[in-house]
């Protein structure tokens, strides 16, 4: 039975790199996998003309109506911007990481809060200190998973409002600088733009966009997402893979295992990795609901926020030096 007054903890290193050196012994090929798809910043312009044109749709109707339609619709759409984002995060939309930065805020556009850029600094630290709470801003604080405690109705107050605490974790990461020329530029713009569209649709515009923000990643079957991900459902296991049919409008985004242990091949090549190394990938547990998953998470009383792993060892990297590009990371892995 999990506890409940602290995270589980692990004297290992994180579990992705020795699988990736394994993986490339058996199968080089997965190399060729390598790259960058540049058809995902097509899926971002038109994701962001869906969500604008539904936030205007919602300006002319009934309040209520905006709250149906960003739970049916736009937590879909923000959902799948979210994931452009992470891709633009490792450079995996174009070779050039301007274009990847430039795309990742208009991706972040209609999601009203600016958050891509940020993103974009801290999430490389998640992939290389896997558990290490300085370092992993994926990690919820103690405060945060007391807050929850273990009943339903705290596990579902902290889902409902997981993008608030989501955005509170960044403050306490270390080695990093946060505040640039283009967190700047990711405010003005997410500002203008939500400003524009208060000014010439109305405040209905403002209500739909945060509630799909607020859907897509909190209290919505997607939402799950984040408990399949590095939660411990499945004994001391901390990386989860979803195989579900959500992966087809979520860009593959549920191949987690895959993505960690290869976290240069872009979302449209991830099943890839797992259909060439299967013999790696189906003898890990892994989830096929996320709505399944909600109501796990939601009711059984062996599952909390603490049900996190945690490391205290940074393994063999040093104090304050910055993470290798991803490239390099993989290409290292056989070393």
């Amino acid at each position: 039975m999990a506890t409940f007054t602290d995270f589980t903890y692990s004297t290992e290193s994180e579990p992705h790199r020795k699988r990736t050196k394994d993986i490339l012994k058996t199968h080089p090929e997965i190399r060729t996998l390598i790259g960058r798809n540049p058809w995902t910043s097509v899926i971002i312009l038109g994701v962001v003309a869906l969500q604008i044109g539904v936030a205007i749709f919602a300006s002319t109707q009934a309040w209520w109506v905006s709250f149906v339609l960003a739970y049916l619709i736009g937590a879909f759409a923000s959902h799948t911007l979210f994931v452009c984002i992470h891709e633009a995060a490792h450079n995996l939309i174009f070779a050039n990481r301007t274009l990847n930065t430039i795309f990742g805020i208009i991706a972040n556009l209609t999601q009203v809060f600016p958050s891509s850029v940020s993103f974009q600094k801290y999430h490389l630290k998640h992939h290389a200190f896997q558990g290490v709470m300085e370092l992993d801003a994926d990690l919820p604080y103690h405060w945060e998973a007391r807050l929850a405690n273990n009943s339903a109705i705290g596990k579902a107050f902290w889902l409902l409002f997981y993008p608030i605490f989501q955005l509170l974790r960044p403050s306490r990461i270390r080695e990093v600088n946060f505040f640039d020329g283009w967190i700047v530029a990711n405010w003005i713009f997410n500002f203008a733009f939500v400003g524009t569209m208060w000014y010439f649709f109305g405040p209905k515009t403002f209500v739909y966009m945060t509630a799909s923000l607020f859907f897509s990643i909190g209290l919505h079957p997607l939402g799950a997402r984040w408990i399949q991900e590095h939660y411990l459902t499945s004994g001391r296991q901390e990386t989860h893979s979803y195989y579900g049919p959500l992966n087809v409008v979520n860009l593959n985004v549920g191949f987690h295992n895959e993505h960690h242990d290869f976290p240069s091949v872009p979302w449209n090549k991830l099943p890839q990795i797992r259909s060439n190394a299967n013999e790696y990938y189906d003898t890990l547990a892994y989830h096929l609901s996320y709505t399944k998953l909600l109501f796990k998470f939601l009711f059984d009383k062996n599952l909390s926020v603490f049900s996190r792993m945690l490391r205290q060892d940074r393994g063999k990297v040093g104090l304050n030096q910055p993470v290798k590009p991803d490239v390099e990371i993989l290409a290292g892995a056989e070393s």
